[in-house]
């Protein structure tokens, strides 16, 4: 009996049934692929047949592929591909795909030698840089779109065409022009003070006495000591006004507070006259003020005294010249600084409120905040307006430049594309570019005066600070790495910061510079990173902005690259300083004759390199001689004084390249008992900080008491 089922000993394959005859009988189960049969069309459709071209899967794979079989060489097409590689006839004739890791093993031939999980895991990194395959640019949706949205549709329902809406912009800047020149007017007049005339504007670091030995012999240079005076005025927030380096005051040395010796009404002659007229009470450090100030000679015993946030330093000597403030004078003079602050925040906030222009909304706020902290907030060294005027319109050309370079260039333009949202950009972005453009107000609390070695080293806090800066700012560089990568940009700025960071290393190794970030170098190195448009990269891309406005309207683009004596400024020097010997001391034994003390002192080890010495009593420098000199010079030095004195007195010795000083020993005691106290190791520093407008020694009109 013949079945018309399977044969069981047949494949178990589907074509075996389609192809099977009407009448039922399968096909042979014993044809030979390579015989005639085959080629007749009956054999094409068996299970073991050779595949033709027409029904060769597709490949996936990239290696080399064996060329398309045609039929009438099907006879010979098993021999070839037995001939072939295994790997090119399963790719080409199977489409069974070639392992991945074989694949990753050719591209890796140059470096077997690292580790195959090393390159694995390089091989996902580099995967995951590329991000995800269909990126999207980051845009915000405005919280309560409509909420946000309705400024710019009053600009629309009232302001319908371009000629209104220009006509509208002018308006609004020329009555902020016009409010803040009027305000700023007025800020700068102050009342005559009966029989002194009009105060005259100084600078918060103005002293009558020169730091150092800059006064001369027994103070020559700083005379009158007493009999004058003049009227000063003093701008806000002269608080803040600091000594950077140690300045010596008798034993003690003064630094990162005002220079304020004395209190009580009087005080030395080396304080800042602005700082001690906050201490007595005269002007404010809020607002500032006017005031006379009148020299009184020579005063003994200069107290302590904590007074309207500043602490005094005190002296327990005498000093040649002091001054006290003229009481109950009537005077009026006001600091507008704040006043103004609120007219450009007016107006900053009315414009980010009622533009969608990228470009209007940047550069409107970026000219509002220049000139307000360059003019107001944080002033360079002036001594008229008009000479103020002068040096920031000197400053906004170049800055403008840069601005627009920053706009077009760095990701500003990508960031405010498109964003409508104008209550979250007015406090997500000008908010900020504000508290960076005031940060001597609003980040004056970070204990970082100046970011290189020396103050890191000197200034208390200042590495615990930078560590917290650090790590905020590694977290923020991670939070945004995360968002270019969603964006498929992670790569291209990546490549950016390698070559920001290969210059910084070159330029750390440049022999005889220093580096310094400063500024607005800090907010162009950030700012590339901010180019995008996600709240966070508001906040940072506002702040960064507003460092920049600081640091050109306050400090001007200032050198990268400097000299380790440009970024010394007035701190030690590192020169040798004088071994003095033993002094031999004559106490006297009556009232008549003075007690007296004799200083006598090594030569310097290189002759060539000094020209003498200077000697200090009391940091006024009492003796000066050359060693060359033939007339005229000393070889000891021979101090006189009362024996009813009953106060120490402070002696200090430096070498002398001309007439310039090297640092300076620390200050040997000569007691009241008339016992000498040694010198403490290690050099002081007796020069203070200064500025281009401040005079150490004032020289301004006096009047005769």
């Amino acid at each position: 009996m013949v079945s018309r089922g399977r044969d069981e000993n047949q494949p178990l394959m589907t074509d075996y049934f389609h192809n099977a005859d009407e009448s039922g009988d399968a096909p042979s189960p014993t044809m030979n692929p390579g015989s005639s049969d085959d080629e007749s069309g009956r054999g094409a459709s068996h299970p073991d047949a050779p595949l033709s071209t027409n029904r060769q899967p597709k490949t996936t794979t990239t290696v080399h592929t064996t060329p398309a079989i045609d039929e009438s060489e099907s006879a010979s097409s098993g021999a070839h591909a037995r001939a072939t590689s295994p790997l090119e006839v399963s790719d080409a004739a199977s489409g069974i795909s070639t392992p991945r890791f074989v694949q990753d093993e050719s591209s890796w031939k140059r470096w077997k030698w690292v580790p195959y999980p090393v390159r694995r895991m390089c091989k996902a990194i580099a995967k995951w840089s590329e991000g995800p395959p269909d990126p999207q640019p980051y845009r915000i949706r405005p919280l309560f779109p409509r909420v946000q949205e309705f400024p710019l549709v009053l600009v629309e329902r009232f302001l319908p065409t371009k000629v209104l809406k220009f006509w509208a912009l002018f308006v609004s800047f020329s009555v902020w022009l016009i409010t803040y020149v009027l305000v700023k007017r007025q800020g700068s007049v102050a009342s005559e003070i009966a029989g002194w005339g009009e105060p005259e504007a100084i600078g918060c670091g103005v002293t009558y006495w020169g730091a150092g030995n800059s006064c001369g012999v027994d103070g020559n240079n700083c005379r009158p000591f007493n009999a004058s005076g003049f009227p000063f005025r003093c701008a806000g927030n002269c608080e803040s006004y600091h000594v950077l380096n140690p300045r010596a005051v008798g034993d003690q040395e003064v630094i990162y507070q005002p220079m304020v010796v004395g209190g009580n009404g009087t005080y030395r002659g080396d304080s800042f006259i602005c700082g001690a007229a906050i201490h007595a009470g005269i002007v404010s450090n809020a607002n500032g003020g006017c005031g006379v100030v009148q020299l009184v000679g020579e005063q003994a015993d200069f107290p302590s005294v904590s007074a309207n946030g500043i602490d005094s330093v005190g002296f327990d000597s005498y000093f040649p010249l002091a001054y006290r403030f003229v009481p109950d004078l009537q005077c009026s003079a006001r600091d507008m600084r704040w006043a103004l602050l609120g007219i450009s925040a007016t107006f900053t906030g009315l414009l980010s409120l009622f533009t969608a222009s990228p470009a209007l909304f940047f550069f409107g706020n970026f000219i509002g905040i220049f000139w307000t902290v360059g003019t107001a907030l944080d002033t360079p060294p002036h001594k008229s307006n008009a000479g103020l005027f002068s040096t920031i319109l000197g400053k906004f050309l170049p800055a403008m430049f840069v601005a627009w370079v920053m706009y077009d260039n760095m990701g500003v333009r990508r960031t405010l594309k498109g964003l409508r949202a104008q209550i979250e950009k007015s406090i997500l972005w000008l908010g900020p570019c504000w508290v960076g453009a005031m940060d001597n107000y609003t980040l004056s609390f970070i204990p970082i005066q100046r970011l290189n070695a020396h103050d890191l080293q000197q200034q208390p806090g200042a590495k615990a600070a930078l560590a917290i800066i650090i790590l905020v700012l590694l977290c923020v560089v991670v939070s945004q790495i995360w968002f270019f990568r969603k964006e498929g940009r992670f790569l291209k700025y990546l490549k950016l910061y390698a070559l920001f960071v290969a210059g910084i290393v070159i330029a750390l190794t440049l022999p005889g510079l220093d580096l310094r970030i400063h500024h607005y170098i800090l907010a162009l190195l950030l700012l590339p990173g901010t180019s995008m448009q996600t709240r966070p990269s508001l906040i940072y891309q506002g702040l960064l902005i507003g460092l920049f406005i600081n640091g050109i309207a306050r400090w001007n683009f200032d050198a990268v690259l400097q000299t380790p004596g440009e970024l010394r400024g007035d701190a030690q020097l590192g020169t040798e300083m004088p071994v003095i010997n033993t002094p031999s001391i004559a106490l006297a034994n009556n009232t008549d004759v003075p007690s007296n003390i004799t200083f006598t002192w090594e030569p310097p080890s290189k002759q060539k390199s000094f020209d003498g010495i200077s000697i200090l009593v009391n940091d006024v420098e009492r003796f000066r001689s050359y060693f060359q000199d033939q007339v005229g010079r000393d070889d000891e030095f021979i101090w006189s004084r009362e024996k009813d004195l009953d106060m120490p007195e402070y002696f200090r010795f430096a070498y002398m390249d001309g007439s310039h000083s090297g640092d300076y020993t620390k200050a040997g005691i000569w007691t009241a008992e008339g016992e000498w106290q040694e010198m403490k190791p290690g050099p002081s520093k007796v020069k203070a900080r200064n500025e281009d407008d401040d005079e150490h020694v004032l020289k301004k009109r006096r009047r005769t008491l």
